[in-house]
């Protein structure tokens, strides 16, 4: 059975949203910087640390996580840079 939505990894990265990682101060350098992107299919792409094994045992109530997914953690910082260019549902 399929999904409602699936992630498609033909999309290619269209622009950044937001600051850099280095701009809004949590990165030195450019080799490691968490990201956030929209696709060219509308979709978000977020680089950010995996701490799928650190939350995975103490999920909220109604929470899950696919076999295929995982729990990716960014700086506040970065997700509020990145507020002014996100798109109005």
């Amino acid at each position: 059975m399929s999904r409602p939505w699936e992630a498609d990894h033909g999309a290619g990265f269209q622009r950044r949203l937001g600051k850099t990682a280095a701009e809004v101060g949590d990165s030195r350098t450019t080799q490691d910087c968490p990201e956030i992107w929209e696709l060219d299919n509308g979709d978000i792409a977020v680089i950010g640390r995996d701490a799928t094994s650190a939350y995975s045992d103490r999920l909220p109530p109604g929470v899950s996580i696919g076999s295929d997914e995982r729990i990716v953690i960014i700086s506040g910082r970065l997700l509020s840079a990145a507020k002014p260019d996100i798109r109005d549902a």
